[in-house]
């Protein structure tokens, strides 16, 4: 037993972690990027201690996605509200706006600094679209000609969904849990592959949850729509 632990303790904890980190996704609460921030930090020793290169670099973006994630929740809309503002006054001093104008101004100010879920706009499909395409190609060229992967296709494809999907959900776009589906359905069989059985069943939980998390983001941003 001893010895078990002393061998699979990393992947044990990051998978408790990552088990957290599932909980308060659903919730929609600004500490799953305080973990998002620790458990792929802790993966980059991880998966490089298993050769997993690919992996341990797809790691640091997460860690580093996250700190971003994490700054965009708290402040986004303070960012958007001050953007605003400033633009209200800008055309205040050229136009003399109103007084009831600038009491309107200050309540946007006012309001909520956390970033709204909302639905993916369609008029960044065909850019996320292209975006993606280039990063799996880029990140399989990477793969086939400088690493030993076993499993460059595949491999990937999820690092490069993987962008597209924390890019989305930094956004608190409601699609990003399909991205993830998809991201985690892959990753499942590429864990069971590569002999990581706790990781592997992590993200077949992951489905099951995306799934979940999908259809309570999608209820919440129509509720906000009304």
């Amino acid at each position: 037993m001893t010895d078990f632990l002393s061998t699979h303790w990393l992947d044990i904890v990051t998978t408790i972690l990552g088990l957290i980190y599932l909980v308060l996704e659903y919730r929609a609460s600004i500490a799953l990027w305080i973990v998002g921030i620790v458990m792929p930090a802790m993966d980059i020793y991880l998966y490089w201690s298993h050769g997993l290169y690919g992996d341990a670099g797809m790691a640091v973006y997460y860690t580093l996605a996250a700190i971003y994630g994490y700054a965009v929740w708290k402040f986004g809309a303070k960012w958007k509200a001050m953007i605003k503002r400033k633009g209200s006054d800008k055309k205040e001093a050229a136009s003399a706006v109103s007084s009831d104008k600038i009491g309107a101004a200050s309540a946007v100010s006012s309001s909520s600094e956390e970033l709204p879920i909302t639905f993916f706009p369609r008029r960044l499909i065909l850019r996320t679209l292209g975006f993606f395409f280039l990063a799996w190609a880029a990140t399989y060229y990477v793969l086939v000609a400088y690493t030993n992967s076993t499993v460059p296709l595949l491999d990937a494809f999820t690092n490069a969904l993987s962008f597209v999907g924390l890019w989305a959900l930094a956004r608190k776009y409601v699609e990003q849990w399909l991205f993830w589906i998809a991201v985690d359905v892959v990753c499942c069989y590429l864990y069971v592959v590569k002999g990581i059985p706790f990781k592997a069943g992590l993200y077949g939980l992951y489905v099951v949850i995306a799934v979940m998390g999908y259809w309570k983001w999608k209820g919440l941003a129509k509720k906000a729509q009304v």
